[in-house]
């Protein structure tokens, strides 16, 4: 799981904020506040860059910052995709896993009232360095 950047320009309305992405074409978003707009700014690009199998994306590449051009009322803002805090939020959907242990452990598993998921979940997460 990685860290993309992708460049939005923000227009000032007359009403909050628009955004658009040049490196994205087609994806736009808005917010009725800065903050707003950032956050929608976030979500957009990761709809944007999932492709139509949850979990799998697709990173184009991006122009250098100083050659996006804003006009007045634009600001050229860095935007963060972090892939991994993204599928934390978006991919939460249980997937059935089958393994094998041998039976003495399943046997004391059991009497100690061990919850085999959560066990498994959270030796994942300590293997892959996930907080």
């Amino acid at each position: 799981m990685s860290k993309h950047f992708y460049p939005a320009v923000f227009t000032k309305e007359s009403s909050g904020y628009s955004v658009r992405f040049p490196d994205l074409d087609g994806c736009f978003t808005e917010g009725d506040t800065l903050e707003e707009a950032y956050n929608m700014a976030v979500e957009a690009v990761g709809l944007y860059l999932e492709s139509g199998t949850a979990g799998v994306f697709n990173f184009p590449q991006t122009q250098e910052l100083g050659e996006i051009r804003a006009v007045e009322n634009e600001t050229v803002v860095l935007i963060e995709f972090d892939e991994l805090e993204y599928m934390k939020r978006h991919s939460n959907k249980a997937v059935k896993k089958t393994l094998s242990i041998p039976q003495w452990l399943n046997t004391l598993a059991e009497q100690n009232d061990i919850n085999f998921s959560q066990v498994l979940q959270a030796a994942l997460k300590e293997r892959l360095n996930i907080v």
